[in-house]
């Protein structure tokens, strides 16, 4: 028979007999049958991944290589393939390449452990342990209590652990370092809560709900909606509604295009429960303040919410915050359930365009907007919003600072965060976390 007359079924069907024969023990059944099959269709991915698995073996990358190159061409999905053309790589120390390689199987499999574990070592090669810190951390959080690994996965857990414990170590030195003379300057003041935010964001100490994505600021209330009685300047946004109103309105008549989705995660990041949404003009934004950088020209075509946000204490951290923005959900829409980056800022929702069926979830609590009503929740708690109508909803959206941080505590989370980028820089860069 010759290959042409082969049939890709039965060779499938050979090659699967062979696997379940190896995982049964019999390896002498599970080689005649990958004979049979490297004798009918030689170039087959999965004869050709293991002949390059023998090379590998005997030291011979390059003809690895070719070999894996050729399957991978066959089959592109196919994460096992590009692991072990990584190994391939890496045996010719072409670091660019296995990088490639690595990043292919994590656009497949974002928490792909061995893709993971191995994208951070190459880092360290590279001389990048704070990216490999951040890569390794990542790894390890694919890990549950329970997880049986593989032995030959130990050892490359292990240094991920002791990688990420250095590099927090270090992360906890050039911060002490950095905010001395701030911390001596604010030295009659309770520093404690902030202590313990930043011994969180180096794992020295845990912290037990609210449960932020990025920075957790210990012992706040764990408030859902906020007393209005904290924040005196509600009735001011809210007597200047009809105004804001009405130039959202023009905005979303006259500039369209200038909407832009709110969810927007690039190739290789774990998408979980914004898969629906990501790159989704369901949930889009016009954006006035963005990652602490005031957008002039849409504040210019909104001169009254301009004006009203120039009077409230928004959330300030240069180069992250404040944010504030129209947020429009679209009909029959949904926004599930999720937590915020930080603690350190409450959230302020101004209902603009509220058809009936709209209504918002934070922690146990659910209530509907009633245009001309604002409120100010804490966005690090699970939150989730609906628009069950036929027609767009449209809220104004900016954060303030948690109004039970001292300002000696805003000066240091602000300060912090700041160092936090200093130190990354453009190795790991934090771009927009806040």
């Amino acid at each position: 028979m010759t290959q042409a007359q082969v049939d890709p079924a039965e060779v499938q069907s050979w090659i699967q007999q062979a696997e379940q024969a190896l995982q049964s023990g019999n390896r002498p059944q599970a080689e005649a049958l990958m004979a049979r099959v490297r004798s009918a269709a030689p170039e087959h991915p999965a004869i050709l991944n293991a002949t390059a698995v023998g090379e590998m073996q005997r030291g011979n990358w390059a003809s690895a290589r070719s070999l894996l190159e050729r399957a991978v061409a066959q089959e592109p999905a196919n994460t096992r393939l590009w692991m072990n053309l990584a190994a391939a790589l890496r045996g010719l120390a072409l670091d660019a390449d296995e990088m490639r390689a690595l990043e292919r199987v994590l656009e497949t499999e974002p928490r792909h452990l061995a893709a993971l574990l191995q994208k951070g070592a190459l880092l360290e090669r590279q001389g990048k342990p704070k990216a490999a810190a951040k890569v390794y951390h990542n790894a390890l959080q694919t890990l549950s209590a329970n997880t049986q690994l593989p032995i030959q996965l130990r050892t490359m857990v292990q240094r991920a652990i002791d990688v990420t414990n250095a590099n927090d170590a270090a992360l906890a030195d050039h911060l002490a370092t950095q905010l001395r003379e701030l911390r001596q300057e604010h030295a009659d003041e309770d520093q404690s809560r902030f202590d313990h935010c930043i011994d969180s964001f180096v794992h020295r100490r845990r912290i037990y709900t609210p449960r932020p994505t990025f920075l957790c600021f210990p012992k706040l209330p764990a408030l859902e909606f906020y007393p209005r009685d904290l924040f005196p300047w509600l009735s001011v946004v809210e007597t200047a509604t009809d105004s804001i109103r009405a130039e959202f309105e023009r905005i979303f008549a006259e500039d369209a295009d200038r909407l832009e989705p709110y969810v927007a995660y690039p190739k290789g990041r774990p998408l979980d429960q914004w898969a629906e949404l990501n790159h989704s003009r369901k949930w889009s934004v016009f954006y006035l303040w963005r990652d602490g950088a005031p957008q002039h020209e849409h504040l210019e075509r909104c001169p009254r919410t301009a004006e009203i946000l120039q009077q409230l204490p928004m959330h300030d951290v240069p180069g992250f915050a404040p944010t504030a923005f129209f947020s429009i959900l679209d009909a029959k829409s949904h926004i599930p359930a999720h937590t915020g980056v930080t603690n350190t800022r409450v959230i302020t929702h101004v209902p603009l365009i509220i058809p009936e069926g709209c209504r918002f979830r934070v922690g146990s609590e659910t209530r509907e907007w009633r245009p001309g009503a604002a409120w100010v929740f804490d966005d690090s708690i699970e939150h989730e919003a609906w628009n069950d109508s036929d027609v767009p909803r449209a809220i104004l959206i900016f954060d303030v600072w948690n109004p039970f941080l001292s300002p000696a505590e805003r000066a240091l989370v602000s300060k912090a965060v700041r160092e936090m980028k200093q130190y990354y820089q453009d190795e790991a860069p934090l771009n927009g976390t806040l």
